[in-house]
């Protein structure tokens, strides 16, 4: 049995199979799978979730199929309508969208908020002494980052700081997730608790 996440980057594709199973696999009676679908680019996901998502949902090897995950950065996006401007606005009304797109029970949209890196942000000691000093002191809730200056620009920043070169979002990022501790995230970013605790109820529905 088997999750298909649908993600808008390399680095989500390459790194959050093994980061989530990380998170379930202790917690489940056999291990779960998880498949990655990159869309490259959430305009991309936007034109073809639908789609895409019926052909693991309703083709060929669908019994396999858990449940389609979507995941997208929260911060990027331009399809949120004017007035729908906080975080919390912006993800009730992005995951309605997604999920009438889909139109099928088996799916479920979640976000980063307000990128992935914010859960890298939530273990500061994965990081050199150098770029951890460079970041902004008091980042205690990652997800509050605002869309002005969103993690992975603070990543940067820290970076170019600390070892004077810029944060390479897929090497760095990969590298990161490999070592993050998926309890530590969780427990500073609440969406990513939703997605988790989610994945897991639906792993033990399916009897793993």
């Amino acid at each position: 049995m088997k999750f298909m996440l649908f993600v808008e980057g390399e680095t989500e594709k390459k790194a959050l199979p093994r980061f989530l199973k990380h998170w379930l696999d202790p917690q489940l009676g056999s291990p779960v799978s998880v498949k990655a679908v990159q869309f490259k680019g959430w305009a991309k996901y936007d034109k073809d979730v639908g789609q895409k998502a019926q052909l693991y949902l309703q083709g060929y090897g669908h019994e396999e199929v858990i449940a389609v995950i979507g995941l997208l950065d929260l911060y990027g996006p331009d399809i949120y309508p004017r007035g729908i401007t906080s975080a919390s606005e912006r993800v009730r009304w992005a995951t309605k969208h997604f999920e009438q797109k889909v139109g099928h029970q088996r799916f479920r949209q979640f976000f980063a908020v307000h990128e992935t890196e914010a859960w890298l942000l939530s273990q500061p000691e994965l990081f050199s002494r150098r770029v951890r000093s460079a970041l902004p002191q008091g980042i205690q809730n990652p997800e509050s980052v605002d869309f002005d200056k969103p993690p992975s620009r603070r990543l940067n920043d820290a970076y170019k700081q600390g070892r004077e070169r810029a944060y390479k979002k897929v090497v760095d990022g990969y590298d990161l997730f490999e070592k993050l501790d998926p309890a530590t995230a969780c427990g500073k970013c609440p969406n990513l608790k939703l997605l988790l605790d989610e994945m897991l109820r639906l792993a033990k529905q399916a009897e793993l």
